[in-house]
């Protein structure tokens, strides 16, 4: 019961600390560099969920890991991947309006997406899930904090300004904790599972990372862009794919195995996945 009340509340906050973050300028880049931001998006809404289907379905997860996979699939990025961006040269700007965008857009394509996975994967074991509960969820916990902290950084940006730093890392902290939660959980699990769930999460990040920023040069966008959109493309937000695995099937004590490989990919992320990004946007 406590883990059902504060994983959603926390990810109310790390969502609203991102909003804090955001101004109406971000938002402008998608009338201003559609071409850019229409890719960028195709390939973290449509392509992303194709490619993990793929490699589940290619590696052979169980039911539920499966799942996870999709659910985590079909997550927004977050302030990660603008810090990421920054770090790696890419468009800052750009990094950021699909953040804001992103997060608006899955409380639609979420729901659709992660419903047809359980149906297909789980069968008759499937848990019984109604998809406008399950996206009016999404926009409590995802879309309204960050509309809420977009309003408040506009019309107060001096209290905004600096409430950012310490908001910013009590986010980090949250979804530290968050993350180690998931693992520690369903640790037999997480054991038993990691020699295909990890290489599962690890090749979905390295192709999408390939995917975008190959799919953003065909198209004659700037390095800049390029880096951006391929990292927006792979990186996706941990703390989302946990709270929604287990809001879709929570348990009594500790977090649903759906939530597991996201908690496997926040983990992950920053020990395998990072090194090969620079790597990668280095060459």
């Amino acid at each position: 019961m406590i883990i059902d009340i504060l994983l959603p509340l926390s990810l109310v906050f790390i969502m609203f600390t991102l909003g804090v973050g955001l101004t109406t300028k971000d938002f402008r880049n998608v009338l201003l560099r559609p071409k850019a931001f229409g890719l960028g998006i195709i390939n973290q809404i449509i392509i992303l969920p194709i490619v993990a289907f793929s490699i589940v379905s290619a590696i052979g997860l169980t039911d539920e890991m499966a799942v996870g996979m999709m659910i985590l699939a079909c997550c927004p990025g977050g302030v990660t991947s603008n810090m990421i961006t920054k770090l790696a040269g890419g468009d800052t700007a750009l990094s950021i309006s699909y953040t804001a965008v992103a997060s608006i857009v899955t409380v639609i394509t979420l729901p659709l997406i992660v419903g047809f996975s359980i149906e297909y994967f789980m069968g008759s074991n499937a848990p019984s899930i109604n998809i406008f509960s399950l996206g009016l969820t999404m926009f409590f916990i995802t879309s309204l904090p960050v509309s809420v902290g977009l309003y408040i950084n506009t019309k107060y940006h001096g209290i905004a300004d600096s409430f950012r730093s310490i908001a910013n890392k009590v986010s980090t902290i949250l979804f530290i904790i968050i993350v180690v939660g998931a693992l520690a959980s369903e640790w037999d699990t997480f054991t038993s599972n990691l020699d295909t769930l990890g290489p599962a999460a690890v090749a979905l990040i390295v192709i999408m990372l390939f995917i975008g920023y190959k799919s953003a040069k065909s198209f004659g966008l700037s390095r800049g862009e390029a880096v951006t959109i391929s990292i927006e493309s792979s990186i996706q937000n941990a703390t989302v794919g946990i709270t929604i695995g287990n809001l879709i099937l929570s348990q009594q004590t500790g977090l649903s195995v759906l939530s597991l490989p996201s908690g496997v990919y926040g983990i992950l992320m920053y020990l395998v996945c990072l090194p090969f990004v620079f790597w990668f946007l280095k060459q």
